[in-house]
């Protein structure tokens, strides 16, 4: 481990590719250079690579070959699933949590400019999403909804199979809309069972679970229609050349990173947890997380916090001199002003602009948290001299 390495907390925006994997993945795609669409040796070969690792995928997650789909990352397998709203005739309504990762609420939001209802589901003052607020949404003319499995920024998690029972209930002797989970930030750091009766699609991205960028995961319990269309390549759902290399690290990451979490990380961000909010204008964000009833409703792997008199950039300016990388909120979303998921969690405008968010992964230990934490404390106090 680099000392750089050490000092990372930002692994919800990308985790450090594991270079094992990539390479590995990278020496079998060099010797089978061919094309997985094409009927000669060098063609079938690659497709024998590329169905391996599909099937390796879906013994990770437990689901069929047949229902994964290669995507180039987690906002396409977000968009697949939404965008076949546009291949069914007339309009209606999509309904979306209102703390979902920019890739589907600005997607949402470009729909509502095409004449789709858009309806975003408000969290609780937790940052929760409640079964029955999604179930009340639901009319005769919903056709998508989408709930995130863990909240990128506050590291929420939802409880997508009653979420999946609501919608089905609520949907009894009509037409059922599809449901979709983004479980991004929810493989290999909580229990997850993507088989839930009522769960249709999920999507899943590499550089999250020590992957390369640029190659994703579609879960789909059954086929839906592409609004985008081409050579038909996976299944005629995501056509394009098949990235072998990223198939191939994909399913490796699954395989060595993609278990049911992470019980260690869970004592040591419980510790860490505790020594934060100690510190003098420390706010966790939601305030629920220093409850010890609440551990288990939140990944150990995303902290948020905000620090009185101290705006989130500085602060991680500040801890960037020091060697420390953190972040605002999203990636996605890193240069704009605004946080639309606490907002729509309620939280006032001082906390919006003094937040934080600190996530971890394999590769952090208790000496670099403790480490963060005295790095934490110093420019808290800088700033209250």
């Amino acid at each position: 481990m680099t000392q750089e390495t050490a000092h990372y907390f930002d692994w919800a925006a990308t985790a450090p590719a594991d270079p094992a994997i990539l390479q590995n993945a990278l020496n079998r795609t060099i010797e089978a250079y061919g094309n997985p669409s094409s009927a000669h040796k060098a063609g079938l070969t690659a497709k024998r690579l590329l169905d391996k690792a599909r099937q390796q995928c879906a013994d990770a997650l437990g689901v069929q070959p047949s229902q994964l789909i290669f995507t180039s990352g987690g906002t396409e397998a977000d968009h697949i699933p939404l965008l076949s709203v546009l291949t069914r005739p007339g309009k209606g309504t999509i309904i979306a949590s209102a703390i979902e990762h920019p890739a589907l609420r600005e997607q949402c939001a470009q729909l509502a400019k095409l004449g789709y209802t858009v309806d975003f589901v408000a969290p609780d003052k937790d940052g929760f999403i409640r079964p029955e607020a999604v179930a009340q949404k639901i009319t005769g003319d919903t056709l998508f909804v989408t709930v995130m499995a863990v909240n990128n920024e506050t590291g929420c998690v939802q409880d997508i199979a009653a979420i999946a029972d609501a919608i089905t209930q609520t949907s009894a002797g009509k037409r059922r809309p599809h449901f979709h989970t983004d479980c991004v930030q929810a493989v290999g750091k909580i229990p997850l069972d993507i088989t839930h009766k009522g769960i249709d699609s999920a999507a899943f991205s590499a550089h999250k679970i020590c992957g390369p960028r640029g190659i994703g995961l579609l879960y789909l319990a059954k086929p839906v229609q592409p609004f985008l269309v081409g050579g038909g390549q996976e299944q005629r759902i995501r056509s394009g050349t098949e990235n072998v290399f990223g198939a191939l690290a994909l399913a490796d990451c699954l395989r060595r990173y993609g278990g049911t979490g992470n019980q260690t990380q869970a004592a040591l961000t419980r510790a860490f947890v505790q020594k934060l909010s100690a510190i003098n204008g420390c706010s966790l964000v939601p305030a629920c997380r220093t409850e010890s009833a609440c551990s288990d409703r939140f990944s150990p792997f995303i902290v948020q916090a905000a620090f009185r008199g101290i705006p989130g950039n500085v602060m991680v300016r500040a801890l960037d001199e020091k060697g420390f990388c953190i972040s605002t909120g999203s990636a996605c979303s890193a240069k704009k002003q605004s946080r639309p998921v606490l907002q729509a969690m309620g939280v006032g405008r001082d906390i919006q602009d003094t937040a934080v968010r600190f996530s971890f992964g394999p590769l952090t230990t208790e000496q670099g948290m403790d480490e963060l934490l005295a790095a934490v404390q110093d420019v808290c106090a800088r700033f209250a001299r």
